[in-house]
C-alpha cells in the first residue's frame, strides 16, 4: 500500500459513522443505509486500494462470473420490492411481486397431523394460513407445540417433520 493510501486509510479511522457514509456515497457513487463502522472503514480502503493499484486481476473477475452463475436465485424479494410499481433509482424495470414458495416440510392443507405425547395422542390439521389444534388456530408448529408441551420447541422436531422433503 502505497503512502497516500496509508495516510486516507488512518483518517478513516479518525471519521465518525455520518462521515464515513458520505465518504462511501463519494468514493462508490451510491448512498449506503450500513452505520457498521469497521465496514464502512474496510469497505472504503478496499475501495481506495483497488483504485491505486488496479483492483482484482481478469482471472480473479472470470471465476467470480463463474461462481455468481452458478449461486443460487434469491426466493424472498428484497423489502421495498414488495412496495408495488415504485421507481428506485438506476433502475429501469418493473418490480413484480414474487410469491415464497411453501414449505415442503409442512403437509398438504387438509392433512393431519398426529403424535404421541404423555399418553395422549396429539391431533393438528394443517390449515392454509397456520394449524389447528383443539379448535383453536395457531400461525406455526412451533406455538401448537409450546401450547401443548408448555415450553418453546422447534414444531418440525416435536412432531418428527424435520427430514421430510
Amino acid at each position: 500500500m502505497s503512502l497516500n493510501i496509508a495516510k486516507e486509510v488512518a483518517a478513516l479511522e479518525q471519521m465518525t459513522v455520518g462521515q464515513l457514509q458520505d465518504r462511501y456515497a463519494e468514493t462508490f457513487g451510491e448512498p449506503v443505509r450500513s452505520r457498521h463502522r469497521q465496514y464502512l472503514i474496510r469497505r472504503i480502503a478496499w475501495r481506495l486500494q483497488a483504485n491505486a493499484e488496479g483492483g482484482l486481476t481478469e482471472r480473479a473477475l472470470c471465476r467470480a462470473e463463474e461462481l455468481a452463475d452458478d449461486a443460487d436465485v434469491r426466493l424472498t424479494p428484497p423489502r421495498w420490492a414488495t412496495i408495488g410499481d415504485v421507481e428506485r433509482p438506476g433502475m429501469t424495470t418493473k418490480v413484480v411481486r414474487v410469491r415464497a414458495t411453501a414449505d415442503p416440510r409442512v403437509p398438504r392443507t387438509g392433512s393431519q397431523i398426529t403424535r404421541k405425547y404423555r399418553g395422549k395422542t396429539i391431533t393438528v390439521t394443517v390449515l392454509d394460513d397456520g394449524f389447528e389444534y383443539l379448535g383453536e388456530r395457531y400461525r406455526s408448529l412451533s406455538a401448537v407445540a409450546k401450547a401443548i408441551t408448555g415450553s418453546h420447541m422447534n414444531g418440525f422436531r416435536f412432531f418428527a417433520l424435520e427430514g421430510n422433503t
